[in-house]
């Protein structure tokens, strides 16, 4: 396991003074970074490898939001490895060690230069252990999301340079951040899935498709073609403490 410690700060907050589901996703996303970048397995050397580590999808339970100044300690571990898929829980806890956040990931190796997935290697997951390590309790729900046929078109958002990051695509919580400005203001997300179907770069439209379910909101987010770069389904309450 790996974990680091924090507090959240003011520009982290939304008008409730509560962490914001951005900020949520970009502590998951730093806490695996930071665990490559200390394992010497980061940024720089996938780089010279030709490889990256490119998220297939997300479900992330939030217990609870953590408030402005409150100190925080997020945690990651990879449970298994199989093929050139890997499989990585997150939690995020208050200093008391309770639940905040509960999460699991799935992620697949990138042969950027082949243009393709490429099966893990011991060389690939040294440092990270033997991938044998307990799965977080949670529900786990499927990695792929039904997408309903009702929906709600909206204005398309046009891919910019705050989206980006640096493997040059759309940064996996700016898709989140996309599909929650299309929901309901009063609406506090419980629990989010999230499945990335291919990559959005600068300069792209990205046409959310809105729909309402009985559990709460799929949001596709479709290139000009009706193609989806990413599908996001959320859950929550109207009901701001």
């Amino acid at each position: 396991m790996y974990n680091f410690g924090s507090r959240v700060r003011y520009s982290e907050t939304d008008e409730y003074g509560k962490l914001t589901l951005t900020g949520i996703l970009n502590y998951l996303q730093d806490c695996s970074t930071f665990q490559s970048e200390d394992n010497g397995l980061g940024i720089s050397y996938l780089t010279n490898c030709h490889k990256a580590w490119w998220l297939s999808s997300w479900q992330i339970v939030v217990d609870r939001y953590p408030v402005l100044g409150e100190e925080i300690l997020i945690s990651t571990w990879p449970y298994d490895f199989k093929g050139f898929y890997g499989y990585r829980n997150f939690t995020m806890c208050d200093k008391n060690g309770d639940y905040l956040v509960r999460a699991n990931s799935v992620w697949f190796l990138f042969d950027t230069k082949k243009g393709r997935p490429v099966k893990i290697e011991l060389e690939d997951i040294r440092g990270y252990g033997d991938g044998s390590e307990q799965k977080l309790s949670m529900d786990y729900a499927p990695r792929k999301i039904e997408l309903p046929e009702d929906y709600m078109a909206l204005e398309p958002v046009t891919v910019s340079k705050h989206h980006i990051d640096t493997n040059h695509h759309v940064n996996n919580a700016k898709y989140v951040e996309i599909a929650r400005e299309a929901l309901p203001d009063e609406m506090e997300v419980e629990e989010l899935r999230v499945e990335y179907k291919k990559a959005a770069v600068f300069g792209d439209a990205v046409y959310p498709r809105v729909s309402r379910t009985k559990e709460g909101y799929t949001v596709s987010l479709c290139d000009g073609e009706g193609s989806a770069y990413a599908v996001i389904w959320l859950r929550g309450t109207t009901e701001r403490i």
